[in-house]
């Protein structure tokens, strides 16, 4: 999509009721033109600072260890001899497809990416928000409020995007929350925010 923004910023021939005419836009709107149609096409990713880095590790190490492992293992594999029927052949390669994959879901997902303020104010429940709730007659509960790629229930980390999630979004300190869930509606409180 780069290249688009270059190809559409070049001086282009257009028709304006019949009259020629040579236009330029700046490498800056046609960029930004992009930004906000990529935007509409793929919404931003919230991330924390640590699950930014979680990812920015796991691409790292896809591009430099493991697509040279399964380059390696792909090379040995057609070596072997014939490669219509060799399993390891297509093993690796259905690992090279893979990997190749999720390297580019990764890119996607680091480059739309927001990185959430940790220290943000969080009086009202919003992405990065630690929150603790009560459903009438269990323990309390504490989550941590992400995007969907970091969402890890057990470990107390829901997504946004999530019945809870959606739920509690823009809520404060003491409100009651109906929580529209596959199992049924339910009602939460709000011990905290923070």
């Amino acid at each position: 999509w780069k290249a688009l923004a270059f190809k559409s910023a070049a001086s282009r021939f257009e028709s304006n009721n019949g009259i020629s005419v040579w236009t330029h836009r700046s490498l800056h709107v046609e960029w930004f033109l992009l930004s906000q149609q990529l935007e509409m096409i793929m919404p931003p990713s919230y991330l924390t600072p640590e699950g930014f880095q979680k990812l920015q590790d796991e691409l790292d190490y896809l591009r430099k260890d493991k697509r040279q492992a399964v380059a390696a293992r792909l090379h040995e594999a057609m070596e072997g001899g014939e490669l219509i029927e060799d399993a390891e052949y297509e093993a690796a390669k259905n690992e090279q497809a893979f990997v190749e994959g999720r390297i580019q879901e990764l890119e996607i997902l680091l480059a739309n990416a927001r990185v959430i303020d940790p220290n943000g104010n969080h009086d009202v429940i919003q992405v990065g928000a630690r929150v603790r709730i009560q459903e009438e007659g269990c323990e309390p509960e504490d989550y941590i409020i992400v995007g969907p790629a970091e969402a890890d229930p057990r470990n107390g980390k829901i997504s946004n995007e999530s019945p809870l999630g959606k739920a509690l979004m823009d809520h404060r300190q003491g409100d009651q929350v109906k929580v529209n869930a596959p199992a049924g509606l339910f009602v939460v409180t709000v011990i905290k925010v923070k």
